[in-house]
């Protein structure tokens, strides 16, 4: 299962494995801040509150916009956090930086 909070509402769906978190955001019409989808502008950070374990390593797109501090808190970008599989709960709650 995978819940995403944004701004305005939370939704909870089946996880679907090689689907990033913005694209099941966005799947699910769920109003996820984003610009690029590419990891360049970092709106799509989110905060990783549980399943963190069933998400793709970090990507060299989030080593070069996010600080080692925040990855640390549990940061990542919903355009390059890619689910691994279809098991697990994933809880992400979208976070940009304005």
């Amino acid at each position: 299962m995978l819940e995403l909070k944004s701004r305005t509402k939370t939704i909870t769906v089946e996880a679907e494995a090689g689907l990033s978190l913005l694209d099941a955001a966005m799947k699910h019409n769920l109003d996820w801040a984003f610009s690029c989808t590419r990891g360049t502008c970092a709106r799509c950070r989110c905060l990783i509150e549980e399943g963190a374990e069933f998400l793709e390593d970090v990507t060299d797109e989030e080593w070069d916009r996010l600080e080692p501090e925040e990855f640390e808190e549990g940061y990542r970008l919903a355009c390059q956090a890619i689910m691994k599989s279809d098991a697990g709960f994933i809880k992400a709650a979208n976070r940009p930086y304005f």
